[in-house]
């Protein structure tokens, strides 16, 4: 058995002994053909069902257009190979932006996300032939409570004790406020679809404002309360969008399944014990964006500055985060089973899984079973991607992971998120994020901003 809380595991049969000496229900697939199946999506193929996650790069100028780096990942992403890619958090609005460096897409800047959006699409078709063609979708966020940077005024729902505010009284946004902002996603969203993104992401995860309404219990009013008010301002924002894009365009959200925070601040938590998902709501949920013509939803748990380990299990956490109690498998096992319901449950729904990354080189074998087993369609990986870009072409091509290039889950990356970017791999990608990350610690007095 691995030391505790750490990754020690030099062969595939070292790990499969340690999951069952845990009894967790972790299966691995030494055929990895799955991982090589095209996954159809609507009018849309994915030539195989592997995923990059949206990661925040921070590497936007001071506009919000895409920058040097921000080309130099997407090129890597491109000519490694993924089925999907899921371009990164995007401001609907300069006045949502999580910070000056984050992505803005508006009508000043189409121009720059249509190139960046070529510029992927040609590199994979150079490395891989016409046939591929890899299905990119956009998020779009409102960065909520965490806006900061010029113009922007924290956007605050209700009050929550286990979520981090920034310093100040601000106020709580309006009911008119919102249907602005159910206007400003869908404005994006119908750029994003003149641009040629294949679908566009409601973002509702990881506390951002579109999670928020979720747990909007304490809130009063059409957007809280209810199961029905504290979905309206996702379901506005679907219905608007879909009245004025072609069907083709895939109209999608990245979804928090559970939460893990006690009710009634926490969304798919059981009401008694918040260590325990319920998907009654996230599933209820589905069902009716599913009426609403939606095929694929990207599936994923936590809010990341109170339990990240439940979306980014890991050997060593950010810096003044508590290390979590349990082994990192155990939070693996557990972020497979919740999606692995919620799949079950919609079968007819392209789900998008998450937390592979802390099994290295061996997340494939993983995956490859979660498919075969129907508990997810598309295996999605985040900090893997940005570690180890070209590791679909490695798992299609060659069946096989290099040890030597995947991520080692030291939270660096999440660390430079957290003080604002740029974000890569401070251990794969040293040459370039090595002295960003310096450089950042050094300014930042080592703490935080989440």
């Amino acid at each position: 058995m691995s030391e505790p809380g750490r990754f020690r595991y030099l062969a595939l049969e070292e790990l499969e002994a340690d999951a069952r000496a845990r009894g967790l229900e972790i299966e691995f697939h030494r055929n990895l053909s799955a991982l090589s199946r095209p996954a159809k999506i609507g009018v849309h193929r994915a030539p195989n069902s592997l995923a990059i996650h949206p990661i925040e790069g921070r590497d936007a100028d001071s506009h919000g257009r895409p920058g040097r780096l921000t080309f130099r990942r997407y090129e890597r992403y491109g000519r490694g190979g993924p089925g999907l890619i899921w371009f990164e958090g995007t401001a609907a609005d300069a006045t949502l932006r999580s910070g000056e460096s984050q992505l803005l897409l508006n009508r000043e800047n189409q121009g720059d996300f249509e190139r960046l959006l070529i510029h992927t699409k040609k590199v994979a078709e150079e490395e891989f032939g016409p046939s591929h063609k890899p299905i990119c979708i956009i998020q779009l966020q409102d960065a909520g409570r965490r806006r900061t940077g010029a113009g922007t005024i924290p956007g605050i729902l209700f009050r929550n004790p286990y979520w981090y505010y920034p310093p100040g009284n601000y106020p709580i946004l309006t009911d008119s406020e919102i249907e602005s902002l159910e206007d400003i996603f869908a404005k994006a969203a119908v750029l994003a679809w003149r641009i040629g993104f294949d679908g566009a992401d409601i973002k509702s995860c990881h506390g951002y404002l579109g999670s928020d309404f979720l747990a909007a219990f304490t809130r009063k009013g059409k957007y809280g309360e209810t199961f029905e008010g504290r979905t309206r301002f996702l379901l506005n924002v679907v219905d608007k969008v879909r009245q004025q894009v072609g069907k083709g365009f895939l109209v999608t959200v990245r979804l928090n399944l559970y939460d893990g925070i006690p009710y009634p601040y926490g969304w798919g938590v059981n009401r008694d014990d918040a260590t325990i998902p319920d998907l009654t709501e996230p599933i209820r949920l589905a069902g009716l964006l599913k009426q609403r013509g939606m095929r694929i939803i990207s599936a994923s748990n936590s809010i990341p500055e109170y339990n990240p380990q439940l979306i980014r299990p890991h050997d060593t956490p950010e810096m003044d985060v508590r290390p979590p109690e349990k082994h990192p498998l155990e939070w693996v096992a557990k972020a497979f089973r919740i999606v692995g319901d919620f799949q079950r449950a919609h079968p007819d729904v392209t789900v998008v899984g998450s937390a592979y990354s802390w099994l290295r080189q061996f997340f494939g074998y993983a995956g490859a079973a979660n498919l075969e087993k129907n508990r997810v369609s598309i295996v999605g990986l985040g900090r893997m991607a940005l570690a180890y870009p070209d590791f679909a072409r490695d798992l299609v091509e060659n069946e096989k992971l290099d040890s030597g290039r995947v991520c080692v889950t030291c939270s660096m990356c999440s660390q430079l998120l957290a003080w604002g970017g740029p974000v890569g791999c401070v251990v794969r990608d040293k040459d370039i994020y090595g002295p960003i990350y310096r450089e950042c610690e050094r300014q930042k007095g080592k703490k935080g901003t989440i």
